[in-house]
């Protein structure tokens, strides 16, 4: 994680519960009888209320102070507006929120509860993220979603009636029937909608969807058969980065593009490998260690204190949660897997990874084996890099997670032909 401290924490809560679940979805959630909510928010308030405790048993930093919260899910604003005000009031008591926190909130479009936007509005959300994923009705009903466009039109004039107007709308490429024509309709819809900031995500296939399995078996279930091809959807990528860069609306990561002063600073968080507390089902963490430890792994001209990064993770099983379950992963990151994290993150974004930076934080003798696979994807055609900044091409955005590949494992090789302790 960057730098030597960190005085801000970032604040993640996973709600879980949807009204339908989407067939392209891989996400630990899905329809829950309405009467778990509460059970549900009783479980994330303890959380909150022990995270404190919890960081000191584990020897981790854990910051008061807030300056991003983020509730994803799942559906959050399908919560009962008193369930919204308790969870928010339990994070303000264990925790200090900045005046200026950024406080999101995802949303789908057409299932506000009764009084849930007021109630967002008095625990201080000031931007919300709709999860559209298409504008074109026969799209967004063949992958699950229960909303039109008039619905999201409707909700964006209620949220902005409401004072709310940081506001990101989610876009997929490669959703069942999608084409070109009906593509740039939602495109035109999302640049209309003059929102200031937009997610444009590539469909992903695998297992833990009912789509993606469906596809990998070559079925025809959920639509699977008019999912477009590879090339398609990259075509499609390449349109929405083009359409949105002419409307102002430019990109700074690979899925998401903001207007001057609207990135997701919550978001940035976790490129820029800063701390942050999951809480709820299947959320993740990353703290520092509250201690420096000075070891072999901090090599290089002048080998400098090295901040140990505990990430861990809860279950994914709501029932396991609910009764209370210990975090089903947890781990030390090794000073060589926080210098893979930093590359595959920062390439993430537009901004690219500084390799002055890394040396002073990884020393010279690690970051070496990265910069001779930076200049060899530059060759390729996958990266630029003149020497002191690596970020991806365009092409090298369409193939990310293989040019990600390149720099795991780099240093544990170079370490073995060394001697090194890793």
């Amino acid at each position: 994680m960057s730098g030597s401290s960190e005085n801000a924490l970032g604040v993640y809560i996973s709600i879980p519960f949807c009204r339908s679940k989407c067939t392209y979805c891989n996400f630990a959630s899905g329809v829950y009888p309405a009467g778990e909510h509460a059970r549900y928010v009783d479980r994330a308030i303890e959380d909150l209320r022990g995270a404190a405790a919890w960081a000191a048993q584990g020897g981790v930093e854990l910051p008061r102070r807030v300056d991003t919260v983020y509730l994803g899910g799942g559906t959050p604003n399908l919560l009962a507006p008193e369930l919204v005000s308790r969870l928010f009031a339990a994070l303000r008591c264990e925790f200090v929120l900045d005046p200026l926190a950024e406080i999101t909130m995802e949303c789908a479009p057409g299932q506000f509860a009764r009084g849930t936007l007021q109630a967002m509005i008095d625990a201080g959300v000031n931007r919300v993220s709709l999860g559209v994923q298409s504008f074109v009705s026969s799209e967004a009903s063949a992958s699950g979603r229960l909303h039109t466009r008039a619905t999201v039109e409707e909700d964006l004039r209620h949220l902005r009636a409401a004072g709310i107007t940081n506001l990101n709308l989610d876009l997929i490429a490669g959703l069942a029937g999608q084409t070109p024509g009906s593509w740039d309709a939602s495109l035109d819809a999302l640049v209309g909608a003059g929102v200031p900031h937009a997610s444009i995500y590539m469909l992903e296939v695998d297992e833990d969807s009912r789509l993606g399995r469906e596809l990998l078996a070559g079925g025809a279930r959920y639509h699977a058969r008019a999912v477009p091809t590879d090339d398609a959807i990259a075509r499609m990528y390449e349109r929405a980065v083009e359409r949105l860069s002419a409307a102002g609306i430019e990109q700074y990561e690979i899925s998401n593009f903001a207007r001057p002063g609207f990135v997701s600073r919550h978001n940035l968080r976790y490129w820029q490998r800063r701390p942050y507390l999951g809480v709820g089902l299947d959320a993740s963490s990353a703290l520092f260690a509250s201690e420096p430890a000075r070891t072999s792994q901090t090599r290089g001209a002048h080998a400098s204190e090295m901040r140990p990064v505990l990430r861990s993770k809860t279950t994914e099983d709501l029932n396991a949660y609910l009764a209370g379950a210990e975090p089903a992963e947890t781990a030390w990151l090794s000073a060589d897997h926080q210098h893979e994290e930093a590359w595959f993150l920062g390439l993430r974004l537009n901004a690219g990874v500084n390799l002055a930076a890394l040396e002073a934080e990884f020393g010279r003798a690690r970051v070496e084996p990265a910069r001779a696979a930076a200049e060899r994807l530059a060759r390729d055609g996958l990266l630029q890099f003149d020497g002191s900044v690596a970020r991806l091409t365009p092409r090298g955005r369409l193939v990310s997670n293989d040019v990600f590949q390149e720099f795991l494992g780099l240093e544990r090789e170079t370490a073995l032909a060394h001697n090194w302790s890793v």
